[in-house]
């Protein structure tokens, strides 16, 4: 395996190589940076695209593939600019010593940043090689064009692959800012619904995962953890371990690890090894709401807005409402736990691991092993999900420290109950909204105060002239970072239920209070097509015990609207979804189909925090580390979900993986207090069912 870039190149033969400089980028939202996020692009430029002697088209990036299929999304974007077959298209994805830094692929800014990258640097290329067989033919540029992989001459049978023209060539170029691209009204590999470009390899088996993966010498990696969170190790006593044959135990910090030729034998030994921990009184999930509020800081307006007077809005009001919304701490729950191999090899780390952050965890682990940045290297294969809960370098860590200490290979893969217990939670939160509305059911005043879960989607886009938004960052009693779409499912969730709340005391339907509220045209052409296919204003309850409800918003540069129905058994206040329907729009669609699994995917997965997950803890403990306890949605709580795409094809792409989960909890809860009279409001909704007086 080369272990440079040049060395890399080498294996490829001569080429063309195309550079481009990325755009910055900026991190999440506060609280979800994480250490070694700072790290500076170099300033030469990058290789981003090369095209080889036989005619393969590599691509570099650094972001990772993480179940959103952003590789075939952004090989479309390379084949559409560069007119070469998809099947020619190759990506290299998340390897620091291959792909240029990247700060991570999360925030739904792969497809609005990372392809329009992709797309310039395919663009340069094709127009090196239109130049290039101008000077071969002696023509004009005039009379080529570039189309399935060859350059064609008009007028003649001439054409030359771009293999040929590449062979032997080192080519490097600055892409200029102004390089023209397809527009996407003239897509015609970007816009299609074409299958996951390496989907054989998953249904086969063929790909490995890091837990799936082997090193020769390979020993396997435990942890022994504390019994709490926020312990600190008193005293150990390695010597039982250490005395089964082959094991390699290691004492740093707090940190304390084995090494075994297998992974019973690992797990043997961590249960040997003698270890005393301090631990410390903490709160609990049943009070935890008060402890938010009281140890909140300073309000700030990041991602807020001060506008107008909340005085004189007040005073405008016919009518004034005020309530709290609040959220537990939910867990991420990714089909792959965390898993690393690590390798020592002539002073060098490589880790194989499934992060979002590739070099992150490169900085995390280079702080950690004291070990320069360019002596690590990151590889991140294909990852069974994230959701935002692989940012940090937690299993990368652990597995480069016990592979150093035995001086062989280690490979370290979490239990699920590791996973739950110690991987960072989705914040929980307490948001207060306090309105006014005229005679008329518009909007005077909207002040909203967001105590730890997240500046993320806090702004409205309804119209209001005195608006005061505030997010106040707590110390959270447990850790906590990053969940799909970060805040903004909470900020959404207390919006529109709040919105809910002042349609029924204005005696006007959500939607018409909503609309009657709102000029923004993209986000009201999401709540009139959902509500068109859901047939709202037709709507019928079949039943008692039935009811409707809708939400939504925008995120992330995209939009989203939601219409539910839900029936409520009177006996045992369980609550059946029967029908979704979501309208969602970000700008261009670039792959139709993937696009619709991604908006049903997060669908489904919003279940679970709307109605059931709860990360429920004691003392330093959490009560339901398993999936046995901690209730996820299974398929018998998936209904029917129709998803309405609107395919702006006049506006850029932005990303679609985050925010159609954010509507659905509000929508929801609306339905529910349709179907009951019984508003709820606090998530998760009816973990136990809906209950008078809940």
């Amino acid at each position: 395996m080369p272990e440079t870039r040049r060395g890399f190149f080498k294996t490829l033969g001569g080429g063309i190589l195309v550079l481009l400089v990325e755009e910055s980028v900026d991190a999440q939202e506060t609280g979800a940076r994480q250490r070694g996020s700072g790290g500076a692009m170099p300033q030469e430029i990058s290789a981003w695209l090369h095209i080889g002697a036989e005619g393969r088209v590599t691509v570099y990036t650094g972001k990772t593939e993480v179940g959103q299929d952003i590789r075939t999304s952004l090989a479309q974007a390379v084949a559409e600019e560069l007119h070469t077959p998809l099947g020619t298209i190759h990506l290299v994805m998340g390897d620091t010593d291959l792909t240029p830094y990247d700060m991570g692929t999360f925030g739904s800014r792969s497809t609005p940043f990372m392809a329009p990258q992709l797309r310039k640097a395919a663009a340069a290329a094709r127009e090196i090689l239109i130049g290039l067989a101008a000077e071969r033919w002696g023509a004009e540029r005039s009379t080529l064009a570039a189309a399935e992989g060859r350059i064609r001459r008009s007028g003649s049978d001439q054409t030359l692959a771009y293999a040929e023209l590449a062979k032997g060539q080192k080519l490097t170029q600055t892409i200029p800012a102004e390089t023209a691209l397809t527009p996407a009204a003239q897509w015609k590999v970007s816009g299609v619904s074409i299958p996951k470009v390496n989907g054989r390899d998953f249904v086969t088996g063929r790909h490995k995962y890091v837990s799936d993966m082997k090193l020769p010498g390979m020993l396997h990696g435990k942890v022994v953890r504390a019994p709490a969170w926020n312990a600190t190790l008193a005293e150990v006593d390695l010597k039982p371990a250490q005395a089964l044959p082959g094991v390699t135990a290691l004492h740093e910090g707090d940190f304390v690890g084995v090494a075994a030729a297998t992974p019973e034998e690992a797990a043997e030994a961590a249960r040997l090894v003698r270890a005393q921990w301090n631990t410390s009184p903490q709160p609990s999930s049943r009070g935890i709401f008060t402890y938010l509020k009281s140890k909140a800081t300073e309000g700030r307006s990041e991602g807020g807005t001060r506008r107008g007077s909340m005085e004189a809005g007040m005073a405008a009001a016919a009518q004034k409402l005020k309530q709290t919304y609040m959220l537990q701490y939910i867990a991420h729950a990714p089909l792959e736990p965390r898993a690393a191999l690590a390798e020592w090899k002539d002073g060098k780390l490589t880790v194989w691991t499934g992060t979002q952050r590739p070099f992150g965890v490169r900085s995390e682990l280079s702080s950690a092993l004291g070990v320069p940045e360019d002596r690590v290297r990151v590889i991140v294969p294909d990852t069974g999900s994230g959701y935002g809960g692989k940012h940090s370098g937690d299993a990368a860590v652990e597995a480069a420290r016990l592979a150093k200490a035995a001086g062989r290979p280690v490979k370290l893969v979490w239990t699920r109950e590791e996973e739950f217990l110690w991987a960072y939670f989705r914040p929980a939160g307490v948001i207060e909204v306090s309105s006014g509305i005229s005679a008329d059911g518009r909007l005077t005043a909207w002040e909203f105060h967001n105590y730890n879960s997240g500046g993320a989607g806090i702004q409205t886009l309804y119209d209001v002239p005195n608006q005061l938004i505030q997010y106040h960052p707590v110390q959270s009693p447990l850790r906590q970072g990053s969940y799909r779409a970060l805040a903004a499912p909470a900020n959404f969730f207390a919006r529109e239920t709040h919105m809910d709340e002042l349609a029924l005391a204005a005696r006007l339907d959500p939607l018409e209070f909503r609309l009657r509220n709102l000029t923004d045209p993209r986000l009201r052409a999401v709540f009139e097509a959902a509500a068109a296919r859901f047939g709202w204003n037709n709507r019928k309850k079949p039943a008692p015990h039935h009811g409707y409800g809708l939400a939504g918003g925008f995120e992330k540069g995209s939009y989203v609207a939601n219409c539910v129905e839900v029936s409520v058994s009177p006996q045992s206040g369980a609550v059946a979804i029967r029908k979704v329907v979501v309208a969602f729009e970000c700008g261009a669609v670039v792959n139709p189909d993937h696009l619709k699994n991604q908006v049903q995917g997060m669908i489904m997965m919003g279940i679970g925090g709307a109605l059931f997950e709860a990360v429920e803890f004691e003392n330093g403990r959490m009560l339901n580390p398993r999936f046995s306890r901690y209730r996820v949605p299974r398929f018998s709580d998936v209904p029917p979900i129709d998803v309405v795409l609107l395919d702006r094809k006049d506006l850029p792409s932005a990303g679609g993986g985050e925010t159609p989960i954010c509507a659905l909890a509000p929508a929801l809860g609306s339905a529910i207090f349709d179907a009951t009279g019984i508003r709820l409001r606090s998530l998760p909704l009816a973990p136990r069912g809906v209950r008078a007086g809940a």
